[in-house]
């Protein structure tokens, strides 16, 4: 079935799909150690990447010292279930904690496809090229910057309405 995705049949010369990752977030939730998080933790997965973010519990620590500490603290864990991880899916391993409504990432993954793409921004390409709307990761790109292109002169203008609005109501405001 993998081949027939999609207008192509697929990713044309890029590289086999990866292996299947459905069980990624129980395996995380067996393996990251009760205390580290207030729950199990939020895992997004890519073709190249998973993204495991955890949230902290509360503290009476500033959020900065907390993250770090944290991050410090559970750094050879991390690393060794990235490890593992890594070789079971075939995929790098980032990771990241969410604290007071905040989120920071300790490492992500960037991958070359014409220009060093996030996550999210990998997973709107892999959207196109699954869905038939492009051959592959590059032609999905370019899809996207003619897409912007036909449609930036009205976001554009509305973008500056927008501007000279804010700029109207903060005329408006006290002067200091």
């Amino acid at each position: 079935m993998a081949g027939l995705r999609g207008r192509g049949g697929g990713r044309g010369g890029e590289r086999p799909e990866p292996v299947p990752a459905d069980d990624v977030a129980a395996w995380f939730a067996r393996r990251v150690p009760d205390g580290w998080f207030t729950g199990p933790p939020k895992v997004t997965v890519d073709r190249d990447e998973i993204t495991v973010v955890g949230a902290l519990p509360p503290s009476d620590a500033d959020r900065v010292g907390r993250i770090r500490g944290f991050r410090e603290e559970t750094r050879d864990a991390r690393i060794g279930m990235a490890r593992e991880a890594e070789l079971r899916y075939g995929r790098s391993v980032s990771w990241g904690v969410s604290l007071g409504g905040s989120t920071e990432l300790f490492t992500t993954v960037s991958v070359p496809v014409m220009t060093r793409l996030r996550q999210p921004e990998r997973q709107v390409l892999d959207t196109l090229v699954d869905s038939g709307v492009a051959r592959s990761r590059s032609e999905a790109l370019a899809w996207c910057v003619r897409l912007v292109g036909e449609n930036a002169d009205t976001w554009l203008a509305r973008l500056r309405e927008a501007m000279e609005k804010v700029e109207q109501i903060r005329s408006e405001g006290p002067g200091i």
